[in-house]
């Protein structure tokens, strides 16, 4: 084994023992870069959570869909879609991917995978006749991608799972699972294996900084605020009196001593060393660096708590929404629909779509306004029946005589003509 193989093997997979292939060493991938030393370290899944603009896009995104109903269709032969309502996907989809994942959290689970290292990677478990019976949420550090040796198809290879405490002797052998058996929802830059990690590329800068930002933050105010400072003395100190300053110095540092005078001796003063605040504009970065990261995930500054610019986006809930579907969701829920289609059916005759009318509704108002002329006003010509405007309420279909569509009104009469 080389020794570039050697040092992919000690930072590769541990469950992998076949010798690694160092031409399969490239400039940018984590081994490369453990190697070398990169010049920006990746930031991780945890550090960059603990910035908030991060946590902040993440959780909207995630928890927007998490919320989303996915309801199954029927397509007739005419290619008009009818709600299949007793299909018994739409458990596994809007309740229980398994008995372990609840589906608020498999969905939030899964798009957060997608946000933070560009692939989601789902587990699809079948019955013995095939049928799907639920669906695993796997972490992306578990799992290899390889394509087949004519390039056609991919296949997975899934570590353990280190959060069971003690695993049978099935949970802790690396499993291989074909593409048919699971979702693979990549996100910019895939290259037909993986997509681009935002960790690694987007985040690398813009969060590497907002969280440097955000730690010397933390730092300077658990210093008191105190500025770093240097003590100058013409006098040459003794181990003792060195041993006496590193105790002075602890007893002058942290919150808990700020206001605490300073007794100097020796020929001892004080020189500040770094700039003041209004110069090194510490607000002014950490603000640009929320709209920073609020432009890699497409979310709108506003929605994360960034209120110092007006939106553009309309005025009222129903305008935000619209627009926050249109312009941010739908790229993630139509990689996920995609995927749930091709693997789920296979076929033309159903289809899987997450419903976003509740995001998109207005204000009750202008709802009911919407029904009314859903409904056929004023002798227009109705495109919804009563039924199916209550079933958009969460009504029950069950209609009586007082709610039907009120009739068209007369026409107006005329006044004759008097002229003979």
């Amino acid at each position: 084994m080389s020794f570039l193989s050697r040092i992919a093997a000690f930072f590769g997979p541990k469950a992998l023992t076949a010798p690694v292939d160092s031409s399969l060493v490239r400039r940018g991938d984590a081994v490369f870069e453990a190697f070398t030393g990169a010049p920006n370290a990746v930031l991780s899944e945890h550090s960059a959570l603990t910035v908030s603009a991060v946590y902040g896009c993440v959780n909207l995104i995630a928890g927007a869909i998490s919320t989303l109903p996915v309801h199954i269709y029927r397509r007739d032969q005419n290619g008009d879609l009818e709600r299949d309502q007793n299909n018994p996907l739409w458990w596994v989809l809007n309740e229980e991917f398994a008995p372990r994942w609840p589906a608020a959290a498999g969905w939030s689970f899964s798009a957060g995978s997608k946000l933070l290292h560009g692939d989601s990677f789902v587990e699809i478990r079948r019955s013995p006749n095939g049928a799907i019976r639920a669906l695993v949420p796997i972490h992306q550090n578990r799992v290899e991608v390889i394509a087949t040796r004519d390039g056609e198809r991919l296949v997975y290879e899934v570590r353990p799972d280190s959060t069971i405490r003690t695993p049978d002797e099935a949970a802790s052998q690396t499993r291989v699972i074909d593409q048919d058996d699971m979702l693979h929802i990549p996100g910019v830059g895939y290259n037909g294996i993986r997509g681009m990690s935002p960790l690694r590329y987007a985040l690398r800068m813009t969060g590497g900084v907002a969280l440097n930002a955000q730690q010397f933050s933390a730092k300077f105010l658990e210093n008191a605020a105190r500025p770093e400072m240097a003590l100058k003395t013409d006098a040459s100190l003794t181990d003792d009196q060195f041993a006496r300053l590193k105790e002075w110095i602890s007893d002058h540092t942290g919150p808990q001593n700020a206001g605490r005078p300073m007794i100097l001796e020796g020929g001892l003063d004080v020189k500040t060393l770094t700039m003041p605040m209004e110069e090194m504009q510490l607000l002014e970065t950490r603000r640009f660096q929320v709209e920073e990261i609020a432009r890699i995930y497409g979310v709108p500054p506003f929605m994360i708590g960034h209120t110092e610019k007006t939106t553009s986006w309309g005025a009222g809930v129903g305008a935000m929404g619209t627009g926050f579907v249109r312009f941010t969701l739908r790229d993630h829920l139509n990689a996920f629909e995609n995927e749930i289609n091709r693997k789920f059916f296979r076929t033309t005759r159903f289809v899987a779509k997450f419903d976003t009318s509740e995001l998109e509704n207005a204000d009750l108002k202008t709802l009911i306004e919407t029904f009314r002329i859903a409904l056929g006003r004023a002798g227009e010509q109705p495109i919804m029946s009563v039924e199916e405007v209550r079933h958009k309420l969460n009504l029950s279909r069950k209609v009586n005589g007082n709610l039907q569509p009120s009739p068209a009104p007369p026409p107006a009469e005329t006044e004759e003509d008097p002229t003979p």
